[in-house]
């Protein structure tokens, strides 16, 4: 992964197995997880808000969160007005949501994907760059 990113992670019960193996590519400095740190039950917006606020801040670069269906956790994210958060199922939208959208954090749907898979994706979403361009007109009339 870009070593020079620094990272917020977090995840749902659903995502804690995918959490703990995307976490695992980092070093230590790059990432800060947020939670959970099981696969007991939680509330989702506990782990959304907190990965969600570290990347507005700009403490961390870009985020990633992982739930069931990634929708709670995108919705929750998205709450925020500097997120752009992402619903990423292949490699192909992770590109297309930094290159296009200039996702800042990438949602992954454990439920519907491989870890394998989920790998991918974050390996594309954090080395695809934002074009910039008319993309940037078109990202700039996102918020309210």
């Amino acid at each position: 992964m870009n070593k020079g990113l620094k990272i917020a992670i977090g995840a749902d019960h659903a995502g804690f197995d995918y959490k703990e193996a995307l976490a695992a590519g980092f070093e230590a400095d790059q990432l800060k997880d947020f939670g959970t740190y099981s696969n007991t039950s939680v509330d989702y917006p506990d782990f959304a808000h907190p990965v969600a606020s570290a990347v507005e801040s700009g403490e961390y670069d870009l985020g990633i969160l992982v739930c069931g269906s990634a929708n709670g956790v995108a919705i929750t994210a998205n709450k925020h007005q500097g997120i752009r958060a992402a619903i990423c199922w292949n490699e192909e939208l992770a590109v297309l949501a930094r290159s296009h959208n200039n996702a800042n954090i990438v949602c992954i749907p454990a439920r519907f994907i491989s870890i394998d898979e989920a790998q991918k994706i974050v390996k594309a979403f954090l080395t695809t760059d934002f074009e910039g361009g008319r993309h940037a007109t078109r990202v700039g009339k996102i918020s309210c």
